[in-house]
């Protein structure tokens, strides 16, 4: 499998192992926000709090679902996930979402949201660009993956105040676009 794939990437013009590096640290940054969404969102309490709570627990399984959904796609590239997860934490293609000083500052926590989804849409926006009609595979799973952190960006920033976007919440449903590379 990993033979033909990365032939067929090679011959497709890609540097492969720039590729594996890029889904390798986008692979960091979701298992590290999921990580860290986990803390955000046990400190969404309160009346602002807990409106917001329901969003960041959809974004954050859906980030836990685009690490599983990356996975396969490194190794079959080649590639493989460091052994250590300080390391994996460390080269993360995002900063952490890390809880704000002040966990009652609801709006400084959705800055770190936001500004986590932003982040995300940046890497898979620059991973879309660069397997566009090269390689099919990766471009359509990053493509899905991409479709979801734009969702989680626009409600955040909804939030914020920036202005509507269009987006609603998804009821009931995870991961529509990049659910069926887990299957």
């Amino acid at each position: 499998m990993v033979k033909v794939a990365r032939e067929m990437v090679e011959k497709a013009g890609i540097e492969v192992d720039k590729l594996v590096n890029l889904l390798i640290k986008n692979a960091a940054a979701e298992l590290t926000t999921f990580y860290y969404y986990t803390i955000l969102r046990v400190n969404l309490i309160g009346l602002e709090g807990e409106g917001i709570k329901e969003i960041a627990e959809t974004a954050r399984i859906e980030d836990r679902n685009h690490f599983e959904a990356l996975v396969p796609r490194i190794y079959e590239l080649g590639g493989q996930l460091p052994e250590g997860m300080v390391e994996f934490h460390n080269m993360s293609a995002c900063p952490p979402a890390k809880l704000p000083k002040d966990p009652t500052d609801v709006k400084a926590m959705l800055k770190v949201l936001v500004d986590a989804e932003r982040c995300a849409v940046r890497g898979y926006t620059q991973i879309c660009h660069m397997t566009a009609g090269k390689d099919h595979r990766t471009y359509d799973l990053a493509l899905a993956i991409l479709h979801e952190e734009v969702e989680h960006e626009s409600w955040f920033s909804e939030f914020l105040g920036e202005g509507p976007s269009g987006h609603f919440l998804r009821r009931g449903e995870t991961s529509p676009f990049a659910g069926k590379f887990l299957r």
